[in-house]
């Protein structure tokens, strides 16, 4: 018990967290500005290469530049809408097609764990095409799952381009879900094991009494890696298949005019970061109703 009047361990540890990540924040601000201050105009160059960035306000503009510019419309036409409306319908699109490919990638990672663990001679066979599957470029791969989705008609239904950006997502999302989840399942003691064994538990009630509540720890790291995944190949997957309405789209769009208007390019950008940042919460809000399990975490 707690006296009255102190705080939970757990709340001191969250708002310790918050306050680093605060000041994570501030002090990652604090350094470009000062960078920009002293760093030379044309950046630093050595044997010929640029290893540090320009400091020129069209290179690399204040951050009061980049948050006004975020209040303003985003064209001078009369109908143009205020560019923090714009960069919010664009990430609602890019979270709604994420959210899509996180839940696919995790149906698909959870579903290898469970053959692998069942089954050595699975785990044998698979894993490896698992850790093989990440090495393909994602550049190269989204052209191609364009092409062969629209080749798919079922019917009335029609292989739309969003999906095959969610396929993307879910592509990367599933990878840390099924390792995470693999090493979860594997991590209750052998005493234990033995202990339901001694009781003639089957496989199925093992699972669920004993190996899925001691995977929790290991499988929420994977599942907020997951969604940066998902959020991360979305963004990637835009740009690759050219689909608008997404940030992916923006942020290239809103490149053509860096050289005019330097804080334009960083409000989809900004963009990205919020979307990360709602994936990462959804992923948190899932722990707080699995806190009862979560007895530690151990990192993805």
């Amino acid at each position: 018990m707690t006296k009255r009047g102190s705080t939970s361990p757990h709340g001191s540890t969250t708002g310790q967290r918050f306050a680093l990540g605060a000041l994570g924040i501030l002090a990652l601000a604090a350094l470009w500005e000062l960078y920009k201050f002293v760093g030379p105009a044309d950046g630093v160059v050595v044997n010929g290469v640029t290893v540090l960035p320009r400091t020129s306000d069209l290179a690399m503009p204040h951050l009061w530049t980049m948050f006004a510019r975020i209040f303003e419309p985003v064209t001078g036409a009369s109908t143009a809408l205020p560019m923090w409306l714009a960069v919010l319908q664009a990430c609602l699109f890019t979270l709604g097609i994420a959210a899509v490919g996180w839940l696919v990638g995790v149906t698909v990672g959870l579903t290898l764990a469970l053959l692998m663990q069942r089954f050595r001679l699975a785990e044998a066979a698979i894993l490896p095409w698992v850790i093989l599957s990440q090495t393909v470029p994602l550049i190269a791969l989204a052209p191609l799952v364009r092409r062969w989705g629209a080749q798919i008609h079922f019917g009335e239904f029609t292989w739309e381009n969003w999906m095959s950006v969610a396929l993307i997502a879910s592509y990367l999302a599933f990878f840390p879900v099924s390792v995470g989840a693999l090493r979860g399942l594997n991590a209750p003691e052998q005493a234990h094991e033995d202990l339901m064994h001694c009781y003639s538990v089957g496989w199925w009630k093992t699972l669920w009494r004993l190996r899925l509540p001691a995977s929790i720890g290991y499988l929420l790291p994977a599942l907020r890696l997951a969604a940066a995944s998902a959020v991360i190949g979305t963004v990637v997957a835009e740009v690759s298949i050219g689909l608008r309405g997404g940030l992916g789209r923006m942020i290239v769009e809103f490149a053509g005019a860096a050289g005019g208007d330097p804080g334009k390019p960083w409000a989809p950008i900004f963009g990205s970061i919020l979307v990360g940042l709602v994936a990462a919460a959804f992923v948190a809000l899932i722990g707080l109703f699995l806190g009862r399990f979560r007895r530690g975490e151990v990192a993805a």
